[in-house]
């Protein structure tokens, strides 16, 4: 009789132009997914992305292609057929494409070439993001492109259930939810730092709020300075993350530029809560980090963000609304914040771990590949030891 490992060896081929420096989710989600499948025997990833110069190394090659202007790091492919021979040349056996544009229809054309299924994560809302930019009148024609472009692949992950219902609502087919994660032995109330505060001349009464994210039109920042203008020297908010804004009320200072797992953590965890005024996430990574160091959440109800923020780990605003946001704070900290963090350290642990979200991934790629249900990482690694 074969082994398991024989039967179900599984290499996948990431391909997006989501992956910068500075780059959020989706680089978090693309590395602790390879990662997770380097301990399961048989399996590999590889990534597939942009960069200056061509490099081939150990689960990662990249091809050159030109910069975006203002994007922080991103590239954007002219040409896709030298990525279509690049897939064709790692022969995976699954191909995920991570974001909608060129990248993913060299996807396509691949998993035609080598017949294996193409499976894309709606990681951001196009729809939404040229609407906030442009104004609505382009939103016919790119709800026809999402519904020509993945109902040819084999399945369509979304990372929250508002995303799933909005695709299904463009006639996409084939739509499953696939939540993301976070690291809750990265993030975690251990990275407490009294002297962060100490860093800010902060009195030990006024309110440490932090944002994290890059500074884009649908984060909402206006509205954010807005509010903290209003709830005045009691309150001071962190800015964490690239091109933050340079005039700054007084109770907002900013840390410019890209920070690693370990400076986030130790902010996200050094802080009173969370605040978030951005109201199209797709998912809200940033909300389960802070959720996972122990700190509550104050977030906008629009987006995925309420289906994060569970009972009694925060409260949520109404979007585009300064007024409501300052409210909302304000009656986060009338409760026991502090007993609200730990209530999302615990619901974070138990739900959104990694090793909790990526096996419902593997799920997907076997039923897929196989066609057949899947066999469970805990078997893989049993029958392989």
């Amino acid at each position: 009789m074969k082994n398991i490992h024989s039967l179900f060896k599984v290499h996948t081929a990431d391909i997006t132009l989501f992956w910068a420096p500075g780059s959020g989710g989706v680089r978090t989600y693309l590395q602790a997914k390879r990662e997770w499948m380097k301990r399961l025997p048989g399996c590999a990833n590889t990534l597939l992305v942009p960069a200056a110069v061509a490099e081939s190394g150990p689960g990662l090659r990249t091809l050159p292609a030109p910069p975006i202007p203002f994007s922080n790091g991103y590239r954007f492919p002219l040409r896709i057929e030298p990525w279509v021979e690049q897939l064709c040349d790692l022969q995976p056996n699954l191909i995920e494409a991570g974001d909608p544009y060129r990248l993913a229809w060299a996807a396509l054309q691949a998993g035609g070439k080598l017949d294996v299924p193409v499976v894309a994560f709606f990681h951001s809302d196009l729809i939404r993001v040229v609407n906030k930019r442009f104004g609505g009148w382009a939103d016919p024609w790119i709800g026809g492109y999402l519904n020509k472009l993945y109902n040819r692949c084999d399945r369509v992950l979304a990372p929250s259930q508002v995303m799933a219902d909005r695709l299904t609502a463009l006639g996409v087919e084939r739509v499953a939810v696939q939540p993301l994660g976070v690291d809750t032995q990265q993030f975690n109330p251990g990275y407490r730092d009294p002297a962060v505060r100490e860093e800010l001349g902060l009195a030990d009464n006024t309110r440490l709020l932090i944002f994290a994210g890059r500074n884009s039109r649908e984060k909402n920042l206006p509205v954010l300075l807005d509010a903290m203008q209003q709830l005045g020297p009691g309150y001071h908010l962190r800015l964490a993350g690239s091109n933050m804004p340079q005039q700054l009320p007084a109770n907002v200072s900013r840390t410019d530029g890209f920070l690693d797992h370990a400076q986030l953590a130790r902010l996200l965890a050094s802080s009173d809560a969370l605040v978030h005024a951005g109201d199209i996430e797709t998912f809200g990574l940033v909300v389960l980090e802070a959720m996972a160091c122990g700190v509550p959440v104050v977030g906008v109800n629009a987006g995925a963000v309420p289906e994060l923020v569970a009972p009694h780990t925060g409260l949520l605003a109404e979007p585009q609304s300064a007024d409501s946001l300052v409210r909302t704070i304000r009656a986060l900290f009338a409760e026991d914040y502090r007993a609200m963090g730990n209530c999302a350290r615990q619901h974070v642990v138990a739900h959104y771990d990694w090793q909790s979200v990526l096996p419902a991934l593997w799920r997907h790629y076997q039923e897929l590949i196989h066609g057949q249900t899947p066999v469970s990482p805990s078997s893989l690694r049993s029958n392989h030891a």
